[in-house]
């Protein structure tokens, strides 16, 4: 275990890239250090859960909605949709969108609750996309799942963000970013610039998880996903 000191640092006081926890979580994403067998039959049944809770919610109107905005932008190699079958391929940050809204909707996924709130499988659809249209092996997807639940667990037993006004989302975003880093072999200097555009597109209030709640709860951690890819695509 590594433990880093995180604060803001103003403008006028330049923190170099080293020091900089978006270059440690890089790091890590870019680890080759091999993944017990433990952990692989546990990521194994994290996405069993995912797919038990994404088939539950397959005719709710959030997923129907989703599924049909991923239903327009078509790719023949791209990856699949939860409620479709195997010959219908989308581009893979749509897949994130409309298969992490499905894994979302019903609440009902794994949890982790710390000094943040969590569900860290909301991981998993954005890095499977990614593993799909890219041709990945099953063990390369574990190895970035297995970065996409550490990082966020991380995060979250470290980093309160409610007490700040900001939803939880703003941990998945780096964390489904460094997990795809992982996925695709990525050099750090890549991944962290990823996980830096994923962090700024994904940092929204806690609005909408108060009160009345809007459809976008189920939608949130979905967007997150989606932005993460397009994150890496970018960098």
């Amino acid at each position: 275990m590594q433990y880093h000191d995180v604060r803001v640092h103003p403008e006028t006081e330049r923190l170099p890239r080293s020091g900089q926890l978006a270059w440690k979580i890089a790091q890590v994403a870019a680890d080759p250090v091999p993944v017990d067998i433990e952990v692989t039959e546990m990521v194994v049944n994290r996405l069993i859960d995912n797919a038990s809770v994404a088939v539950a919610s397959l005719n709710r109107h959030s997923v129907v909605s989703a599924r049909a905005e991923a239903l327009a932008h078509r790719r023949p190699d791209g990856a699949t949709l939860f409620g479709m079958g195997p010959d219908i391929r989308v581009h893979a940050e749509w897949a994130a969108w409309a298969n992490g809204t499905a894994v979302r909707e019903l609440d009902y996924h794994d949890t982790f609750l710390a000094a943040e709130y969590s569900h860290p499988g909301d991981n998993l659809p954005g890095i499977l996309a990614v593993a799909q249209q890219c041709h990945r092996s099953g063990a390369d997807f574990i190895r970035g799942a297995a970065t996409g639940y550490e990082i966020q667990i991380d995060l979250a037993r470290a980093i309160c963000l409610h007490k700040h006004k900001i939803d939880h989302v703003a941990h998945l975003g780096p964390s489904v970013a460094a997990g795809i880093g992982t996925l695709l072999r990525l050099p750090p200097a890549v991944i962290y610039q990823a996980i830096g555009q994923a962090l700024h597109v994904t940092t929204a209030t806690r609005q909408s998880r108060k009160g009345e709640i809007s459809s976008w709860k189920a939608y949130a951690p979905a967007h997150a996903g989606k932005m993460a890819v397009e994150a890496v695509d970018r960098a």
